[in-house]
């Protein structure tokens, strides 16, 4: 076979490999920043496509994709147009775990996103297969395509997905894939590792079969509408554009049973799971269905979720039946499930194995330690969901153009972001499965709310160039609007008399003795702010639902908010303190040698990084901080490294 003639094919600021959810946050936030940048995916006809569960939100995802918003990004505005269904989560409990989840119309919302690329005037989108790098003394500076084109740039951003040495497994059936039988990329990551030193992971993660929606017996299922309250994910969204409730799409519950675990027992043999045919590690909290009958072998029946995958389609996704089992035996396992008995199959579930960059070697930045100019994000980091691939697409975007612009980069802390937990995370402890955001992540939780998303990072965005100055304006006036109600509330007195004292006593209280401020009135728990106007003056300007929601929160949670707050502060006085580069950790005597190996794989930027690393005691902060303090510090050479 003949050689590929390579030529130059076009110089820009910023390249961005892959268009899925990361790579799609990573150009659109490059070329708003003023970088010419070019955006180059396999498929365009996959731009921001949703292979898997046809919706975005839920716990902490939710909350990302607030976060998401608040620095400048797409995707809540980009649900906001396509959802088909939305609902809070954990409305029961604190503000610190509510999440909101939308059900997405999954070719609307990647036509919507598609249409907002190709929008951008500093965006060039080009399909091709990316097969290596242009890497000159250490540093990026362009990429090779299948067909010769060598495309050079400042910096360049890998975010490739599942696509990535992507296998594709259903029972015996075994063949070379991107997601939903697109192509592969099959020399990117394989480069990757042989010339440049990359060490990969092998991950897998699945999918459920997919219905066709008019054979299913809706009448035997439990239904599962969405919410009349009005929600959004983006802070630009206008309450009026909210979908009513009987315009929604509900999905529907239903369960396996004993007779869908049989037909999986029997056929455990050609479980690809089990029989070694698979290699990749999956994800710990989307188990498959197989797998979750093994494991939890006394649980009767398991949770399954019918959910719509668009206005104009009658598949339907079933939530909860993600298997590689052969394509029979999947037939006969759907039709076991009640509601499912006439259901014919569209599409079968398949695993996909595909390359993962072990993420401790990158900094916070999610610029790649190894290689200058080079950023990852997304599924090539070793994380699972469309949100914590935007979050991280969004801050490798943002990074790759500050770099391209000569700028200092942005590093989320974890009191910050969840964006920044998860980061953290990632490049901190690395990831041996792919890695999921959770609440309990988050140590400052009751920080990272989904109310305050814009309060925490509004002012970033605006600095780096995403939030222009009609939004920022508008969230400079929504924080003086909080902060002169939240002093109104704490100057205004209550005094005992009928009215109030008959609301205290019917919620089982006592009568007030004394006056008090509404502020300690609203933070009584039977309290909202509604009932309080009952009892006071209103505000000369009327404050919409979504500024008291804010109010009220504070108000109610202010000794947990401050509490949580001394602990950001003594984390921000840790990551005050600096370790150099390529410091040698083996010339420190006294440290463990766990502490030591690890301190070496990982290379921490602080002491706060460092107490983070498992194997890394108190003694050995304290010997490393008293070694930092004497300032004369034994480095590797980059040979060495």
């Amino acid at each position: 076979m003949p050689e590929v003639v390579q030529y130059a094919a076009g110089d820009f600021d910023v390249i961005v490999v892959g268009a899925g959810h990361a790579g799609s946050e990573a150009a659109l936030a490059a070329a708003r920043m003023g970088n010419k940048t070019m955006l180059i995916t396999i498929n365009l006809d996959m731009v921001a496509f949703m292979p898997c569960n046809p919706s975005v939100g839920g716990p902490a995802k939710g909350i990302v994709v607030r976060e998401i918003d608040a620095l400048g990004g797409e995707m809540a505005k980009n649900i906001d147009k396509t959802y088909v269904q939305m609902r809070m989560l954990n409305t029961g409990k604190g503000p610190a775990v509510r999440a909101l989840r939308a059900q997405a119309d999954k070719h609307a919302y990647h036509n919507e996103m598609k249409h907002t690329l190709e929008k951008e005037p500093n965006l060039t989108l080009r399909q091709g297969i990316v097969d290596d790098l242009v890497v000159e003394d250490g540093e990026c500076k362009g990429i090779v395509t299948n067909t010769g084109a060598v495309y050079t740039a400042k910096s360049v951003v890998i975010a490739a997905g599942t696509a990535a040495r992507g296998r594709i497994i259903i029972g015996e059936l075994m063949y070379s894939s991107g997601p939903n039988n697109s192509q592969p990329a099959l020399e990117l990551t394989k480069n990757l590792k042989d010339k440049y030193g990359f060490r990969l992971e092998r991950f897998k993660t699945g999918t459920p079969p997919r219905v066709d929606g008019t054979t299913i017996h809706y009448d035997e299922t439990e239904e599962q509408p969405g919410d009349a309250d009005v929600h959004h994910f983006s802070y630009e969204t206008k309450d009026e554009d909210y979908l009513d409730v009987k315009n929604q799409l509900s999905c529907w519950l239903t369960y396996t049973n004993e007779k869908t675990h049989d037909i999986i027992r029997e056929n455990l043999d050609r479980a690809p799971m089990f029989t070694g045919v698979i290699e990749g590690v999956g994800p710990r909290y989307c188990p498959s269905i197989e797998d979750k009958i093994v494991r939890f072998a006394d649980k009767k029946r398991h949770q399954l979720f019918l959910e719509p995958e668009g206005r104009t389609t009658e598949e339907w996704y079933v939530q909860g039946l993600s298997t590689s089992l052969p394509e029979e035996v999947q037939q006969k396992m759907v039709r076991s499930i009640k509601g499912l008995e006439d259901a014919r199959m569209m599409r079968p579930g398949y695993a996909i194995e595909y390359d993962v960059v072990a993420p401790y070697q990158l900094r916070p930045t999610l610029e790649t330690k190894l290689v200058k100019n080079l950023y990852t994000a997304g599924q090539t980091n070793g994380t699972s969901g469309y949100e914590e691939a935007a979050g991280q697409g969004l801050l490798a975007g943002i990074n790759a153009g500050l770099r391209a612009l000569g700028k200092a980069p942005l590093v989320l802390k974890r009191s910050d972001a969840y964006i920044g937990v998860m980061v953290d995370d990632l490049v901190t402890k690395g990831t041996n499965e792919p890695y999921r955001l959770l609440t309990s992540r988050a140590e400052y939780r009751l920080i990272l709310r989904h109310d305050n998303a814009d309060l925490r990072l509004t002012e970033i965005g605006h600095e780096i160039g995403l939030i222009d100055d009609r939004r920022y304006q508008a969230f400079l006036d929504k924080k003086a609007q909080i902060a002169a109600e939240m002093t109104r509330l704490e100057q205004i007195r209550l005094k005992p008399g009928d009215a109030v004292d008959d609301f205290i006593v019917s919620h089982g209280d006592k009568p007030l003795k004394d006056s008090l401020t509404a502020a300690d009135f609203l933070r009584r728990p039977y309290v909202t702010y509604d009932v309080l106007l009952d009892f006071i003056p209103a505000p000369e300007t009327p404050l919409d639902h979504w500024l008291t929601e804010e109010i009220e929160i504070q108000m109610k949670y202010a000794g947990y908010i401050k509490k949580a707050e001394e602990g950001v502060a003594k984390l921000k006085k840790a990551e005050a303190k600096k370790i150099p580069d390529n410091i040698d950790y083996l010339a420190i005597e006294g440290l463990a040698t766990e502490a030591r190996q690890k301190l070496q794989k990982i290379n921490p930027e602080t002491v706060a990084q460092a107490s983070r690393i498992s194997g890394v005691n108190p003694a050995d902060l304290a010997i490393l901080s008293v070694y930092i303090k004497h300032g004369q510090i034994a480095k590797v050479t980059d040979q060495a490294q």
